[in-house]
């Protein structure tokens, strides 16, 4: 059986090697570690993310950081339209002229935004439903968390990101690795590894691998603390990584007493450490915050 995404793929003439560079090449582009930029060349590995991120034709798409439009020729062909936030200006220029010559079925479906993701605040026309997006590595966890936070209306992600981020995002606790985003993203929803890609996929090659990060959208834990409540004793838990979380809370709940408090009325054992913890636990704590330090 023939893959629909493979055909809607072909059929959105997606970006290889040569013409990745000839692009550029006329823009007078090249990318920049300053914007975490690293374009993909290989449309197998583009035909891979939209298959494995499942957007359907009722799907509206927010992509980050499409470049130079090799993800976003993919997205076209599968979703009911796609936002596309470009900080660079010229390749947002040139992004509607790049799907418009290989893609012109599919040209209406486009929106290009012009705009740093970090300051993004709303969008005009239909809310997003799905995340997609090869993210700039420099940038991925705070542009993840802010758009998480920012349009509810994302149910499903399917995100690129650095190995070592991936690892993180998707550790449970008690991993090694397991720290402040794997907290965060949870606080979200459900997340995975959803597989890892190679570094020959990429224009220029970054001198580390990466990995795909899958999430499911689910409600937070159920807290009377807020959301930045939580996030708050989040962090304050894993800046002292070594240290019990009686002392590593002690600035947190005003002191070490008090820490221990909070920890012994959220049933959490003031001896643990912040990896322990998986974000229900810290949803629960942080309602027990005493009330003087707030």
């Amino acid at each position: 059986m023939t893959d629909p995404a493979a055909q809607a793929g072909a059929a959105a003439a997606l970006l290889g090697p040569a013409e990745v560079r000839e692009i550029a090449g006329r823009l007078g582009t090249r990318p920049t570690k300053t914007l975490g930029q690293n374009f993909v060349i290989d449309p197998n590995t583009v035909r891979r993310i939209v298959r494995t991120a499942a957007v359907g034709p009722d799907d509206v798409v927010l992509e980050v950081g499409p470049g130079l439009g090799s993800l976003t020729l993919g997205l076209l062909a599968q979703s009911s339209s796609v936002v596309a936030v470009e900080i660079d200006p010229v390749l947002a220029g040139e992004l509607a002229a790049t799907v418009a010559s290989r893609a012109a079925t599919y040209a209406p479906r486009l929106t290009v935004v012009t705009a740093d993701a970090l300051r993004l605040t709303h969008l005009d026309g239909p809310l997003p439903t799905a995340l997609v997006a090869n993210l700039p590595y420099n940038v991925a966890v705070p542009v993840l968390l802010h758009l998480l936070a920012t349009f509810p209306s994302v149910r499903r992600v399917l995100v690129m990101v650095q190995a070592e981020v991936a690892d993180r995002l998707a550790a449970p606790p008690g991993s090694k690795v397991y720290g402040v985003p794997s907290v965060k993203a949870a606080w979200y929803a459900d997340v995975r590894r959803a597989g890892a890609v190679g570094r020959n996929v990429f224009w220029p090659a970054p001198n580390v691998d990466s990995g795909l990060v899958a999430m499911s959208r689910r409600e937070p834990p159920a807290t009377t603390a807020t959301r930045d409540e939580v996030f708050a004793v989040v962090d304050a838990a894993f800046a002292q990584r070594r240290k019990t979380l009686r002392a590593a809370l002690a600035g947190w709940a005003g002191s070490p007493a008090d820490a221990e408090q909070a920890l012994r009325a959220a049933g959490i054992d003031p001896r643990a450490r912040g990896e322990a913890l998986d974000v229900t636990a810290f949803a629960r704590l942080a309602a027990h915050r005493p009330t003087r330090s707030r």
